[in-house]
């Protein structure tokens, strides 16, 4: 008898033993089954009284790019913004409406996503595990951005390339003691981040001191959060020479507080950033960071919904670095062509005249 509660795909693919992505292919009569398979999951939907109506054909109708809100407002997140619009002249030019809609812990996802009456989900930044379970529930084809989740397709640009080509770049210029300010490392790309930083010390020949690294207090409002971890660092009996921050606001609100306290950048203490903001090139003194095509993630996460490419996968975007006044050395800009195949050092000790 046909199971009158509305069957899920995710039930569909237990009670036939097969993966959600084969159950999908072998109701949309796409290729690269056995027709084995095939009859199987056919015969045990048909047994289960699985609405074939929830599946979609052809491109998505409509896309819904979910972020989550404890960011606060795209308007005033400028690397989501960009995200943002990468993503929407995706669907402008495939002629596929765009939606918006925040997710926050304890949401009731799967009702809010029905009311957008969406069939496509692009999910962007960090969402933690209730969340995505939250998400994956709608059982829509879901890519992420700056986020990953096994058995989704991802698209994040190269972070540990990047923190890594950062870091380099500070060290070759003479800083003896480079300290890090890291955001939550639960997240992807910053986890990401502080690997490449890491990495680069060690291939530097210095040890990793931890008392180098501090993370934003998720207590306090974000600009105040990237001045207190800055007063951290300055607290320290020698405190750092060079400072690589996890992103261009974060290093921008730290100058800031050096700025006060009476430090010249770069003369005193030298920054470089990640994501290349709009602000970064116009602050004083301009921030050097780490660039990524940040409209591109959006674009490139919308196209794989809209030609239905979703299969699990990370795809990672380059990165460039771009140095500006406050990590210069002098007139002479540091050189990292060919950085990434650099050879490994012996590790020494992070900042030894800090530890004597």
């Amino acid at each position: 008898m046909a199971d009158k509660r509305g069957v899920t795909i995710r039930e569909l693919a237990q009670a036939a033993g097969v993966s959600i992505g084969t159950v999908s292919r072998a109701l949309k009569g796409q290729p690269g089954l056995s027709e084995q398979t095939r009859s199987q999951v056919l015969d045990v939907a048909q047994q289960l009284g699985y609405d074939t109506a929830k599946l979609r054909t052809g491109k998505p109708r409509r896309i819904l790019f979910l972020y989550n809100r404890s960011i606060g407002s795209l308007a005033n997140n400028p690397f989501y913004s960009y995200v943002l619009h990468g993503a929407e002249t995706a669907c402008r030019e495939a002629g596929v409406p765009l939606s918006i809609m925040s997710v926050l812990a304890g949401d009731d996802v799967a009702s809010q996503v029905r009311r957008h009456e969406s069939d496509a989900l692009l999910g962007a930044g960090y969402f933690d595990p209730e969340a995505m379970d939250a998400i994956r529930r709608c059982e829509l084809p879901l890519v992420l951005v700056d986020h990953f989740f096994p058995g989704v397709r991802c698209v994040n640009d190269d972070n540990q390339l990047g923190a890594w080509l950062a870091t380099r770049h500070l060290l070759d210029g003479g800083a003896r003691r480079v300290a890090a300010i890291f955001g939550p490392l639960a997240h992807h790309s910053v986890s990401l981040r502080a690997k490449g930083f890491r990495r680069a010390l060690y291939e530097a020949g210095r040890l990793f001191d931890p008392d180098y690294e501090v993370t934003l207090d998720p207590a306090l409002e974000y600009r105040d959060a990237g001045r207190d971890a800055m007063r951290r660092l300055l607290a320290l009996p020698e405190p750092p020479d060079a400072v690589f921050a996890y992103n261009d606001s974060t290093a921008i609100f730290a100058i800031e507080f050096c700025r006060e306290r009476g430090l010249r950048v770069p003369e005193d203490i030298r920054f470089i950033g990640y994501d290349d903001i709009e602000e970064a090139a116009h602050n004083k003194p301009s921030l050097s960071t780490v660039k990524m095509d940040k409209e591109a993630l959006g674009h490139v996460a919308a196209r794989a919904l809209i030609e239905g490419d979703i299969e699990p996968n990370d795809a990672s975007l380059p990165v460039e670095l771009v140095v500006r006044e406050s990590s210069r050395v002098g007139d002479v800009d540091v050189d990292v062509a060919g950085a990434e195949a650099a050879p490994a050092r012996k590790p020494g000790r992070q900042a030894a005249a800090a530890k004597g």
